[in-house]
């Protein structure tokens, strides 16, 4: 552990929850936040003495709000509704996602209008602390009333229901709580509503779609510059003044960035006086095209940085006299930014196709499908099959699930988000954009390839390199799958990033904007 984060004071990041679900960080309830939540846990309990009706508390849920609960049946309430509500199906989402809703959910309540206990809180925070995840379906939440399916399924351990995930083994959470010596939590009044309204299961999603959408975004730079080379592009179109007379945020640093990773390049100088006007979209447009991307991702980053410090339960209790019931809990505000973020990743993926073609077609001094012996070999003709496959799979789920509404609980919750299907999709795109950029890169180096004995740029050369670590140059046919695998493992476990971020580093180079980070 490096450092300490105090949920329910502290501002979360979306660097700091990543770095709390790794294990770098470790979140604790100081004495502000224990204050806070002790006095709202009282107010609750001043709530049902005092038996005038609020809603979860001592009412119904949903269109049952109308019906009393004595003051003897609120904690059964609160237990029955995490049963009652555990719907989800399919398969389990991934651990670091669950563990991600955990963080997200005890930042929520650690700030005092919840009215839960604190030792509900420590013995989530005992999960997170033990890398002990509940194991929560993927599908069932319409993300209004929050996400509650995949909420109660990740809070049905509390009770000792459900099952977790304890060194990647699935056992019950009965049997995991007697291992331990701990006693499944009775719940008092409004725990059981507030554990599962909210927009974790959304929020987690767009958390970790962050982090790989940039991650995505700074490979689209990089793999684009090589590209670049490999077709004898030009680095005129990145001048900064021309994104100084149109400057959008995302434009702008995608046009500095390529400009930086080409000045110098004896590739790029070679054909400075050519005869070429000007290079087809997908080299000349990367700024406007990775850079609307950026902006798309920009503006998810501030929203779900909102979201990381919001309340998102109901009821909402200011005092025992001053509860309101709201709709905190809605997923709009993040279905929409996730439905737009889907199309920014998918664009990267449709641009990147389009070079994969570019550099396939034989053209700017190239060999035919880049190689030698094009007819006897076919080369890279195949490979951008996949891509043109995987693009039209993302412009399938490109529809916006937001823009869908099935209401439901019996009309009381007639407009719905579907902002956890958003989230979904969203990392379902980057799937295929991981595999498309990993095919552009093995167009990209062999294309570069038959640019020798000219050399690009210090940060460029090493990515060829380790490219070429994984991948040997291609002079016969052979099973690009496995090409395709191995690049695909470059990106996935970071060491393309790394190997740029290690370059430019040594070599003073600076690629980093700080408005684009995400802590």
């Amino acid at each position: 552990m490096n450092s300490i984060f105090n949920y329910g004071t502290d501002h979360l990041t979306i660097g700091i929850c990543l770095d709390i679900a790794a294990g770098k960080t470790k979140g604790i309830i100081n004495a502000d936040a224990d204050k806070a939540i002790r006095a709202s846990w009282r107010e609750v309990e001043k709530i049902v003495h005092a038996q005038h009706p609020v809603y979860g508390i001592n009412t119904g849920f949903g269109p049952l709000c109308d019906t009393r609960i004595s003051e003897a049946d609120t904690s059964l309430l609160q237990c029955n509704i995490l049963k009652s509500h555990s719907v989800g199906v399919g398969n389990p989402i991934p651990q670091e996602i669950a563990k991600l809703m955990l963080i997200t959910k005890v930042q929520a309540l650690a700030q005092g209008y919840s009215g839960v206990a604190p030792e509900t809180l420590q013995r989530i925070i005992w999960h997170i602390d033990h890398d002990i995840i509940p194991v929560v379906p993927e599908k069932g939440s319409v993300g209004a009333s929050g996400d509650l399916a995949p909420l109660s399924h990740l809070f049905l351990p509390l009770i000792g229901l459900g099952e977790v995930y304890e060194n990647n083994e699935r056992i019950p959470a009965g049997q995991l709580l007697k291992k331990y010596n701990l006693q499944p939590l009775i719940l008092g009044p409004k725990e059981g509503l507030a554990l599962i309204n909210g927009t974790q299961f959304i929020l987690a999603f767009a958390v970790k779609a962050v982090q790989r959408l940039d991650d995505a975004l700074n490979r689209a730079d990089l793999i684009g510059a090589l590209s670049l080379e490999g077709l004898m592009g030009s680095a005129r179109p990145f001048d900064a003044r021309l994104h100084a007379i149109r400057p959008f945020k995302g434009t702008k640093m995608v046009a500095d960035r390529l400009f930086t990773l080409l000045t110098g390049s004896e590739i790029n100088s070679s054909h400075v006086n050519c005869d070429r006007v000007q290079d087809p979209y997908s080299l000349r447009c990367m700024p406007q095209v990775h850079g609307a991307s950026r902006n798309a991702w920009l503006h998810l980053k501030e929203l779900t940085e909102i979201e990381l410090n919001s309340v998102t339960d109901n009821p909402v209790i200011f005092n025992a006299d001053d509860t309101i019931s709201g709709g905190n809990f809605h997923g709009q505000p993040l279905a929409l930014p996730l439905d737009y973020a889907t199309v920014a990743a998918a664009e990267l993926g449709n641009i990147a196709d389009r070079r994969c073609y570019l550099m396939s077609e034989g053209r700017y001094g190239l060999p035919k499908l880049l190689t030698q012996d094009a007819g006897l070999n076919s080369g890279l003709m195949i490979p951008q099959y996949t891509t043109a496959a995987l693009v039209t799979e993302n412009k399938t789920l490109c529809f916006p699930a937001s823009a869908d509404s099935v209401p439901t609980s019996l009309g009381q919750e007639d407009h719905v988000s579907m902002g956890s299907i958003s989230g979904r999709k969203l990392h379902q795109v980057i799937d295929n954009l991981e595999y498309i950029q990993a095919i552009e890169l093995l167009y990209a180096a062999q294309a570069v390839d038959f640019r020798r004995p000219l050399k690009s740029t210090p940060v460029i050369e090493a990515i060829h390199a380790k490219v070429r670590e994984h991948v040997p140059h291609i002079q016969d046919d052979r099973v690009f799958a496995d090409d395709i695998n191995n690049l695909h493992q470059l990106i996935t476990k970071g060491s393309l990033l790394a190997i740029a971020n290690e370059t430019a580093i040594h070599h003073q180079i600076n690629l980093s904007h700080d408005e684009f980070g995400i802590y």
